[in-house]
């Protein structure tokens, strides 16, 4: 007889769900669109399906759009997480990524622009790879200083090309607020990109060295494993990442500013620890993580609707965080 059949019943179901953390997370999903529905603005008596509800293929549709971008970021900080690291330039290098590619479009055209938009986020990944795993600078303080670093390069670029003008390349357009069978066209970047992280988190040797890294660095170093190495490749990536996801979000809002993906750096967090990412290190789950985007942007939907002040509306977003992370850490046993 198995020693799990004689524990109790609550023990048996925390461990089959600490085993699965994906249906906890799923079940809160469900049950936010659940009270979203409830919530709906003139209800009165329960809707009859497919009639009358806030809930349709077309909310769907724009949940999952501004979704995407939001859990490409937090795949930054899946990725960083794993080696108890952080990546506060993500939303900067988004912003200075769609910005480039706006200004240098009217001149040089799309792909030039697509192409000088994404070297951003190697440049600005290099510099954080070098002081992470070089100079040793904590990721925290690493990637704050070179997120300002690069919005007060920002700035100056700005006013070198302020008579310039901007426009968006249609693939991009196409991308951000295109629609195919009711979903968004962006899904055909999402979709590979997501089974990219989760096959390199997987069934790579460079995704299984994060997690050693992240469990203890001294052991994986004198194991062979030459840190500074995987840091720089680490961080390049997240730079790569952070300017693809804001030329989708280019592509989905149509305009540009010097701020333009900077409120989507502390939501990536969230979400990547509403989906399980320990900020310790040594644990995190890109699957997780996209349900955590989906999560938020469910949550922002629901404060929306109650048509709260902006300050509240931020504070009650902050502490229903806090809750749910903390009742996903309770059910399922993780830290």
């Amino acid at each position: 007889m198995s020693t799990q059949s004689t524990d109790p019943p609550h023990v048996r179901l925390g461990l089959f769900l600490r085993d699965n953390p994906m249906i906890p997370l799923l079940i809160f999903l469900f049950l936010l669109i659940a009270a979203l529905e409830v919530m709906r603005p003139g209800i009165v008596i329960p809707i009859r399906a497919g009639r009358d509800g806030l809930i349709s293929t077309f909310w769907v549709g724009n949940l999952v759009k501004f979704a995407i971008p939001l859990a490409m970021l937090a795949a930054c900080q899946v990725l960083t997480m794993l080696t108890a690291g952080i990546d506060l330039s993500v939303g900067v290098v988004a912003t200075v990524a769609a910005f480039v590619c706006a200004t240098l479009s009217s001149i040089w055209g799309a792909t030039p622009a697509v192409l000088i938009a994404l070297s951003t986020g190697v440049v600005v990944g290099l510099v954080n790879g070098f002081g992470v795993g070089i100079v040793r600078v904590h990721p925290l303080i690493m990637t704050l200083g070179t997120g300002l670093v690069a919005t007060g390069c920002l700035q100056v670029y700005q006013r070198m090309v302020i008579n310039a003008g901007t426009e968006i390349p249609g693939g991009l357009e196409w991308l951000g607020i295109g629609r195919t069978f009711g979903m968004p066209n962006g899904l055909f970047l999402f979709i590979p990109f997501a089974i990219f992280i989760l096959w390199l988190m997987r069934y790579t040797g460079f995704g299984r060295i994060l997690f050693a890294l992240g469990s203890n660095e001294r052991a994986a170093s004198l194991s062979g494993v030459r840190a500074w190495h995987v840091y720089l490749a680490l961080y390049v990536l997240s730079g790569v990442i952070a300017a693809l996801a804001g030329l989708l979000y280019l592509g989905m809002i149509r305009q540009t500013s010097l701020s333009l993906a900077n409120p989507l750096l502390l939501p990536s967090v969230a979400a990547a620890v509403i989906g399980g990412t320990s900020i310790f290190g040594g644990r995190g789950s890109y699957a997780g993580a996209i349900i955590g985007a989906l999560i938020l942007r469910v949550l922002d939907t629901m404060l929306t609707l109650m048509q709260m002040p902006e300050g509240a509306r931020t504070a009650l977003f902050g502490l229903i965080i806090l809750a749910v992370t903390a009742l996903y850490v309770r059910i399922t046993g993780t830290r």
